[in-house]
């Protein structure tokens, strides 16, 4: 009883106040087992009470604390088992950053990696309707931050150069069907999976197929 009556006058989460650190452990120095964990369930919906905003928070995370304020003594038939004392404080694993350098910041990774694999795609049409949607991307992105002196050209040179060149489309055609215009063929999706590049394929695919359907069947042909 001891280390009870010292932790009393220690408090453990200050968010909580000294008063809520000494009735967890009262309710840890109770005897009977279950007393002890109505008393529990009891402090949990005090705490709740006098901090309306913790009402957001898992109820987890609120028996997580009661368990860390009585110094992981705390041995109740809770909903949920009470955390490992070892991982109180234990440093989280540092976060892997992506390897390389984003040759245009403006446009970001997730572009390179649509490049990526719209270079993969073997079916010319397929990938004519990748660049499209690629290329209506860019020039989004790139509007945001340079709105003057802005050309479809600019796009081609930096798709070009993202996909080191194997990435073609007539520039007039671009211009003349206004092909990365916001408002054209908005129909084509992001593949959900960046990295699947048999989904990609059929991401560009189907939707250019239900373009088609949409249409009536009637597709306009390119020149």
């Amino acid at each position: 009883m001891n280390n009870l009556e010292e932790n009393k006058h220690t408090v453990i989460l200050k968010e909580y106040g000294k008063n809520i650190q000494r009735l967890v452990m009262h309710v840890t120095g109770i005897e009977d087992r279950e007393r002890r964990t109505q008393s529990a369930y009891t402090l949990v919906e005090i705490i709740k009470q006098l901090n309306p905003n913790l009402k957001l928070e898992s109820d987890q995370k609120l028996w997580d604390d009661l368990y860390i304020m009585s110094d992981f003594t705390l041995e109740v038939d809770g909903p949920y088992p009470m955390p490992e004392k070892e991982l109180l404080g234990k440093k989280p694993l540092p976060i892997g950053y992506p390897i390389g350098e984003v040759k245009f910041k403006h446009y970001g990774r997730n572009i390179e990696k649509l490049i990526e694999k719209a270079v993969e795609i073997e079916d010319d049409e397929e990938q004519e309707a990748a660049i499209i949607y690629i290329g209506q991307l860019m020039r989004s992105f790139h509007s945001t931050w340079n709105r003057d002196n802005f050309d479809d050209q600019i796009i081609l040179d930096d798709i070009k150069t993202l996909s080191k060149g194997k990435l073609h489309i007539d520039l007039e055609k671009v211009k003349e069907m206004g092909l990365f215009e916001t408002n054209t063929r908005r129909d084509f999706k992001i593949p959900i999976e960046a990295e699947n590049s048999g989904s990609n394929r059929r991401n560009f695919s189907g939707n250019n197929r239900r373009r088609n359907n949409n249409n009536g069947g009637h597709s306009k042909k390119r020149r």
